[in-house]
């Protein structure tokens, strides 16, 4: 891997490279289907876009359901990156964001593959296992300090 950088953007910024690696990895690797994928809500988001030497391989957003909570959606890094602090950095990032606009908690839906990884940042699982998009899914939370 080269230099990552990981950047704060809106959907009109980060589309194409937004969507390529969503597409990528939720539709083309795990199967959802591409309106489930596309669901309306990028443009109320705050983007997150890691990249390689400008090669986009990853993806986050953050919405606001409550002025305190952040909800963090759509989390995607692209097969070949995994396991090299990508998701790590970005959810960084995320959280950055989240407490510069008055976030005191994050919330997030996560695969329950990736659950330990969440759990390793400090999310603490909430609820039974659901299915979302035909995956199992549990709720996590974390408290962030100010």
């Amino acid at each position: 891997m080269g230099d990552l950088e990981i950047s704060a953007g809106t959907w009109d910024a980060f589309e194409d490279a937004a969507t390529a690696v969503r597409t990528a990895v939720f539709v083309e690797e795990q199967g959802v289907s591409e309106d489930e994928e596309l669901d309306g809500n990028d443009s109320d988001a705050v983007q997150f876009l890691a990249r390689d030497d400008e090669y986009p391989v990853g993806t986050a957003r953050l919405r606001f359901p409550e002025s305190t909570v952040g909800k963090v959606e759509r989390v995607a890094v692209r097969e070949p990156y995994r396991g090299d602090g990508v998701g790590a950095a970005l959810m960084r990032a995320v959280e950055d964001a989240a407490r510069d606009d008055g976030a005191t908690e994050l919330k997030l839906h996560a695969q329950t593959h990736v659950e330990p990884f969440y759990q390793q940042l400090g999310y603490e699982t909430v609820s039974d296992e659901f299915e979302e998009a035909g995956i199992p899914h549990v709720k996590m939370r974390k408290q962030l300090d100010g």
